[in-house]
């Protein structure tokens, strides 16, 4: 009865623990939920370890206090409790690693995956490729730019909504790949116990398995530069068959936009419609990096309102907007743009501001340009 009593009271307590917001995410994976157990299960240990040592000292200090007339006992060695305090720490951490060797050893194994997906990371964005179904797109900060300056109410999901989700099934093993076009960023999700490094040049590989339907949240937690708070992860896990739909309409979507974007890259626009598109576009991919008004970030990123290059070389500034440019934080937009943006973009770029060029940039003249 007792046993049953005492056993009852850890459950509760633990369930209550689940619930505090301070606490560690149980989540909706078996890999997470080890997880909180592991931590749970470690945390009451060092809480027993605690009471006992403490317990045992402050009853020494009152039971043998000097005003009681107890006298302290000298001695130099003694060879039992040097090998008590020795094998009883050792069998504790033997305890406590059998059980987190296994989880980590769980954590690490992605064999048997159904479903492959590289996950890569940049400034500032997330880039999704389904291996072997031919989907892939890049994941960007939602929000809107006047909720950031303030200009607007924040909504509910401030800085933490994304214009194109992660959609993942449930009961089904994923394994992803982790890499990263730039600097060092890591890909984590609470819910599902994924945190992983993306790292330039290489790869990591992590892997997960979601137990019910739902939308999961996480954001990059490695320090990537300005726009490091701006660079939300959204998941949306669906049941195996609506996952099913939504790849098959996905692999139609991706045929489509780049039948669009083909047919686009042959059209032949005035100034003021490349000068709109090119202002939405510059906005929401470029304004991060070189404000909104062109002014740039001194010794960062390089002011466009002026420069030279933009208002000389047109060769030059196609290039670097398609190709980007090696050793900086400026990506190749040759897979995240079509022609027809990226000829409004550096029309914009060309005419906005106080840059008054003239120039007019077409799409055809983006896609004839070499890429690299």
């Amino acid at each position: 009865m007792k046993h049953f009593v005492l056993l009852s009271l850890m459950m509760s307590v633990s369930t209550r623990a689940a619930d505090m917001s301070f606490n560690l995410t149980k989540g909706v994976t078996q890999i997470s939920q080890q997880v909180y157990f592991l931590h749970m299960t470690i945390f009451y240990i060092c809480c027993a370890i605690g009471v006992i040592v403490f317990g045992v000292m402050f009853y020494a200090m009152f039971k043998h206090r000097k005003s009681k007339g107890a006298v302290a006992h000298h001695f130099h060695e003694n060879v039992k409790a040097e090998i008590a305090w020795t094998i009883i720490p050792f069998l504790i951490l033997l305890i406590m690693a059998v059980p987190a060797t296994k989880t980590l050893l769980a954590m690490e194994n992605p064999d048997d995956a159904e479903l492959t997906i590289r996950i890569t990371g940049s400034q500032w964005k997330w880039h999704y490729e389904y291996f072997g179904h031919d989907v892939s797109f890049f994941s960007l900060l939602s929000t809107p730019r006047e909720e950031i300056y303030g200009d607007q109410e924040k909504g509910e999901n401030y800085l933490i909504e994304v214009d194109k989700p992660l959609i993942l099934p449930t009961n089904r093993k994923v394994r992803f790949l982790m890499t990263s076009d730039d600097v060092i960023h890591s890909w984590w999700v609470p819910d599902f116990a994924v945190k992983k490094d993306a790292l330039p040049g290489f790869i990591n590989e992590a892997w997960t398995k979601i137990d019910k339907p739902g939308v999961y949240r996480g954001k990059c937690t490695e320090l990537c530069g300005k726009e490091h708070g701006f660079m939300p992860i959204e998941v949306h896990a669906l049941e195996e068959g609506d996952f099913d739909d939504w790849l098959y309409n996905a692999k139609l979507e991706m045929k489509q936009a780049q039948a669009k974007a083909d047919a686009g890259a042959q059209e032949t626009l005035s100034m003021g419609e490349l000068m709109t598109l090119g202002e939405s576009t510059y906005n929401v991919r470029c304004a991060a990096c070189h404000q909104v008004n062109g002014a740039g970030l001194e010794g960062i990123f390089p002011a466009l309102d002026g420069s030279e290059m933009v208002n000389k070389d047109i060769k030059g500034h196609i290039d670097i907007v398609v190709n980007g440019k090696t050793g900086t934080a400026m990506a190749a937009f040759s897979n995240q743009l079509t022609p027809k943006e990226i000829a409004a973009v550096v029309t914009y770029e060309r005419n906005a501001w106080s840059n008054k060029t003239g120039d007019v940039i077409q799409p055809a003249d983006v896609a004839a340009h070499p890429k690299k």
